[in-house]
C-alpha cells in the first residue's frame, strides 16, 4: 500500500518487480515470482484480508504481464545503447537522456500500478488505516536515524558509503580519488533532507487521507481518478522547492556519474560492460515466453 510513494516505488517497482540490478542467477526467479514477493511486502503494511488478499494478487499478475509486455523490450533496447555508451568517454548529452527515460519507467509502472490501488482502496478498513499510518511512523524512524540525525561530516560519509557502494556494483573497487570525487560530488549535490523529509510526511498524508476519503466507494472510475492524481502528485511534488530540488539532484547525479565514468580505468569499463551485457541477456530471458 505504500506503491504511491516515490522512494518506494522505486525500491518497489525498481528493486522487485523490475529485478535487473541484482546482477545474479536470482534474477529472473526474483522476477517471476514478483507478484507474491510484492504482495508480501505489502501485507506486512497493511494485514489484508482474504477478499483483499485475491484483489490484490490478480492486480500484482495483471501489472507484472503488462510491465513484461510492454517495458521489457524497451529495457533491453536502451541497455544495448548503454553498452555501447560504456566503452569509452561520455558527455552529460549522452547520459542524462538515459535518465529521462529511466524516469520514463517509474512513471508509466507507477501510473499502471494506481489501477490495482484503485480497486483495492474502497474495501479498506479503518484498522487497516490505522495499522498502515504506524508502519509510516516505524519506518520514518529509521529513515531521520538515517539522513537526519549526526553531524554534517556523518550524515555525508553515510551517503558517501551509500552511493559508492552502488557504483562499486558495476564498476569494481573504486579508487581513492574516485571516492574523493564522489565525496565532493555529494557535498555539492544541494540535497537538503529537511526538504526531502518534509515531502516524505506529505506523500504518505497524502495517501492516507485519500485512501481514508475513498473508503466504501462506489464509483470505479472516480475512485480511479484520484488514485491516478495520488501517484502524479508523489511522481511531481506539488511543492516547488521540493520540485526543484529533484530536478537538481537528478541532474547533479547524472553529471556525477559522467565524471566517474570518464575516470574509470579499463578494467572498471570492462566490468561495467560486462555487467550490462548481463542484464542484457537477463532481461531477453524474461521476455521469452515462459
Amino acid at each position: 500500500m505504500r506503491l504511491p510513494e516515490k522512494n518506494t516505488l522505486a525500491r518497489i517497482i525498481g528493486a522487485l518487480l523490475l529485478a535487473l540490478l541484482a546482477g545474479c542467477s536470482a534474477v529472473k526467479t526474483g522476477y517471476n515470482n514478483a507478484p507474491s514477493l510484492l504482495y508480501w511486502w505489502l501485507d506486512g503494511y497493511v494485514d489484508f484480508n482474504d477478499a483483499q488478499t485475491g484483489l490484490l494478487r490478480q492486480s500484482l499478475e495483471e501489472l507484472q504481464a503488462w510491465h513484461r509486455r510492454e517495458e521489457l523490450p524497451v529495457y533491453a533496447s536502451q541497455l544495448r545503447e548503454v553498452q555501447l555508451l560504456a566503452a569509452g568517454p561520455v558527455t552529460p548529452a549522452q547520459v542524462c537522456p538515459q535518465f529521462e527515460r529511466a524516469r520514463g519507467h517509474l512513471t508509466r509502472a507507477s501510473l499502471q500500478a494506481a489501477e490495482g490501488l484503485a480497486r483495492l482502496a474502497p474495501t479498506l478498513q479503518p484498522e487497516q488505516l490505522r495499522h498502515l499510518a504506524r508502519q509510516f511512523e516505524k519506518h520514518n524512524k529509521t529513515w531521520r536515524e538515517d539522513w537526519l540525525v549526526g553531524s554534517p561530516d556523518e550524515l555525508l560519509e553515510r551517503r558517501l558509503n551509500r552511493t559508492a557502494d552502488r557504483y562499486s556494483d558495476f564498476y569494481g573497487r573504486l579508487s581513492d580519488a574516485q571516492l574523493g570525487l564522489l565525496r565532493q560530488r555529494l557535498s555539492e549535490s544541494g540535497f537538503d533532507a529537511r526538504l526531502a523529509w518534509r515531502e516524505r510526511l506529505r506523500r504518505q498524508q497524502d495517501l492516507l487521507a485519500a485512501l481514508q476519503q475513498h473508503r466504501g466507494a462506489d464509483r470505479p472510475a472516480h475512485v480511479k481518478a484520484e488514485m491516478l492524481a495520488l501517484v502524479q502528485r508523489s511522481l511531481e511534488p506539488p511543492d516547488l522547492a521540493a520540485r526543484q530540488q529533484l530536478e537538481q539532484v537528478l541532474q547533479h547525479g547524472c553529471q556525477t556519474l559522467v565524471l566517474l565514468h570518464n575516470s574509470a580505468s579499463a578494467e572498471q569499463r570492462r566490468r561495467l560492460a560486462g555487467r550490462l551485457r548481463g542484464y542484457e541477456a537477463d532481461v531477453q530471458a524474461l521476455m521469452a515466453p515462459r
